[in-house]
């Protein structure tokens, strides 16, 4: 007969989530709080006087055509970089998880980028390819390609793509190497002697069995580039050129920092985490069913 552990005090259990529930009202609830009310103010730039003016804020940020611009640019963005991240990933994982020599090493080297912070990642992409001092930028212009990402929108979002994925290919890979190592190898083993090919084996046993993996990454990675990936814009394009790169973080820090515009920050703080929690639950809601557990 197992024996249960049963704690004597009711107050036990609510006092060891006291200091968790203290950090999260104080760094996330009162922070929230603190953006709604102000996104129904109007002040002034040096915060002497205000007016409250219920959704008006709202109105003028979903009528302003450079907001739309940032939210066609976010769509594209999240998408590319959580595309590129997982599936990158996935074929790291995938050839990690092969018998090969040095594989430690290799595995080490694959994590490493995780712990670079986003403005040094930024740095490090704007010495390969900026096209006066870059490695690969100068290679290109002296090839008499046209290549400019402070001039050109599609390439500076293609930068910014390549860049935020590249830095969290270490963190999806971590998590598909686990998935990938705790799958049975007696079931790969059966389906070989059934005469299944490499290829076959991966998208009908191995790839299905690493849905919980692939739905939990793919919601990490959108609330990623969303949130996480203003560094890597800011110190390489700063939202241009012509606000091409202008993502929805980048343009709350934009119009509320340099613009001074706290009521309509505040007000596309609001809504980028209302569209994150709504994605996300639709997430739950929809892709889920076919994750198999």
């Amino acid at each position: 007969m197992r024996r249960r552990v049963i704690f004597r005090g009711k107050g036990l259990p609510y006092l060891l989530l006291l200091p968790q529930i203290a950090i999260t009202i104080v760094f996330f609830f009162w922070p929230a709080a603190q953006a709604i009310r102000q996104s129904m103010l109007i002040e002034d730039p040096f915060g002497l006087r205000s007016r409250f003016v219920w959704f008006q804020n709202f109105a003028g940020v979903l009528g302003d055509p450079l907001y739309l611009n940032a939210v066609v640019n976010t769509a594209i963005f999240s998408l590319g970089v959580t595309l590129l991240s997982m599936s990158a990933a996935l074929a790291l994982a995938v050839l990690a998880d092969r018998p090969i020599r040095f594989a430690a090493a290799y595995k080490t080297l694959l994590i490493w980028p995780y712990a670079v912070a986003p403005a040094v990642a930024a740095l490090l992409w704007l010495f390969i390819f900026h096209p006066s001092v870059g490695i690969i930028g100068r290679a290109l212009v002296h090839a008499g390609l046209p290549w400019d990402y402070k001039l050109n929108g599609g390439e500076a979002m293609g930068l910014v793509i390549f860049a935020s994925a590249w830095k969290q290919v270490s963190y999806n890979f971590l998590f598909f190497l686990a998935g990938l190592q705790a799958i049975p190898r007696a079931v790969l083993e059966a389906a070989s002697i059934d005469g299944a090919g490499g290829s076959r084996r991966f998208w009908t046993i191995v790839f299905p069995l690493l849905s919980p993996t692939t739905f939990f990454l793919l919601v990490v990675n959108i609330v990623y580039a969303f949130f996480d990936t203003f560094g890597i814009i800011d110190a390489l394009t700063q939202g241009g050129p012509g606000k091409a790169t202008e993502t929805l973080i980048y343009k709350v820090y934009v119009d509320g920092i340099v613009n001074l515009d706290l009521g309509g920050s505040a007000a596309q703080s609001a809504i980028l985490m209302a569209a994150v929690i709504v994605l996300t639950a639709l997430q739950f809601r929809y892709i889920e069913r076919r994750v198999q557990y």
